[in-house]
């Protein structure tokens, strides 16, 4: 097997799976009762939330548990717009989104919100100028995806934080679900009052993620009936999934470590050798792009197809973000960067992990470029 679509979800860790394990048989209290059983269920919590706090050099108390990336989205960007819409009900996001972001403002703005999708550029990434310009003082949040979840377009979003320095009372979320334990972020540095991240994305278990929320930030919870998460997040926290998580992104960090380089040679093979196979075109920006999505348009076939070919010899890719693969037509993140119908239509999506080598990515051009011509000669 050749698993290809880790930016949909990653496999987990053997040691996040034991750690789950060991966590949901010997932990399984509710860490809100108040007897000795919730006590140490509280107690390996606040390990795990100092943990990942440690991890992404915050304090623990900016740390909210969420079930993923979906919910931190929502809750991040919801969240700000309902809190503070007394000073303000103007917002800013771009026009090529995930779209558990996208649908939250488009959402918002059937409420009376007013939001600004900045344009991008053909390699997906917004102007700073842009941004200027559509700053008002009715603005109260800009959100922002960190790295592309399609063409892995990593957005300028050290630029951004400057920026907001200027407009201290506009909230900065980012979105850095494809991002962590890839491209590197400074939460403190550059800015930022609000950042997502998922388990599932860097080899934990779905149904995990937090949300990083500066301290002095208010926002109103989306979910409510009980104290947990300091009335952010109502709800039994999920102990084990989340002491999961501090286990993975732990390690994942490690292998940002030890095998970027490796990761940046996959990508490389995988660009040298799609640029050399006749009828495709590469969508992800060269120059400005994470270190493990590719995505590239297959002239004149479907990627259905495509996929379904590469399946039957265990090599796992996909189309375009897991939530909207099944919906079909153009690409929103292609046709907003100007690439035409035709290659939004045909575009496919290859994501690799700290664990996929270079062998894999030769073997998996080669019968590539073998179902090509196949098709082609089947076409004639």
């Amino acid at each position: 097997m050749i698993y290809l679509d880790n930016s949909a979800t990653t496999k987990p860790y053997k040691e996040v799976l034991d750690t789950f394990v060991t966590v949901s048989e010997k932990y399984f209290a509710n860490p809100s009762s108040l007897h000795a059983k919730g006590g140490e269920a509280e107690h390996l919590l606040t390990q795990a939330r100092k943990s990942i706090a440690q991890l992404l050099e915050v304090a623990p108390t900016e740390i909210v548990f969420t079930s993923g990336g979906t919910e931190g989205n929502n809750i991040a960007i919801k969240g700000i717009a309902i809190q503070h819409q007394n000073r303000g009900k103007h917002l800013i996001t771009t026009s090529v989104e995930h779209a558990s972001s996208y649908e939250s403002f488009q959402f918002l703005e059937r409420q009376g919100f007013e939001i600004s999708f900045l344009k991008v550029n053909e390699k997906g990434i917004v102007s700073l100028e842009e941004l200027k310009k559509a700053i008002r003082p009715d603005t109260i949040l800009v959100s922002m995806l960190h790295v592309n979840n399609e063409t892995g377009a990593v957005q300028p979003i050290k630029g951004i934080g400057e920026i907001l320095k200027h407009h201290p009372k506009i909230f900065f979320h980012v979105d850095d679900v494809q991002g962590v334990g890839k491209v590197p972020l400074s939460l403190r540095d550059f800015g930022i009052d609000l950042c997502t991240v998922s388990a599932h994305k860097i080899h934990g278990l779905k149904g995990t993620g937090a949300l990083y929320v500066r301290s002095g930030v208010s926002l109103s919870a989306l979910f409510t009936g009980g104290e947990q998460e300091y009335r952010k997040r109502a709800g039994t926290e999920n102990v084990a999934g989340i002491a999961s998580m501090a286990k993975a992104l732990r390690l994942t960090l490690e292998q940002s470590t030890i095998n970027k380089d490796k990761m940046l040679r996959v990508k490389e093979i995988f660009l040298k050798g799609l640029d050399n196979i006749g009828g495709i075109d590469i969508n992800t920006p060269l120059d400005c792009s994470a270190p493990h999505i590719i995505n590239f348009s297959v002239n004149g076939m479907k990627p259905e197809v495509l996929i379904h070919a590469l399946d039957k010899q265990g090599i796992y890719v996909s189309t375009r973000s897991a939530c909207s693969s099944k919906q079909g037509g153009a690409s929103r993140i292609l046709l907003e960067m100007g690439l035409g119908e035709k290659r939004a239509s045909t575009a496919i999506r290859i994501s690799t992990s700290y664990q996929n080598s270079e062998e894999e990515a030769k073997k998996t051009l080669k019968v590539l470029e073998e179902e090509l011509i196949n098709f082609k000669g089947i076409m004639r």
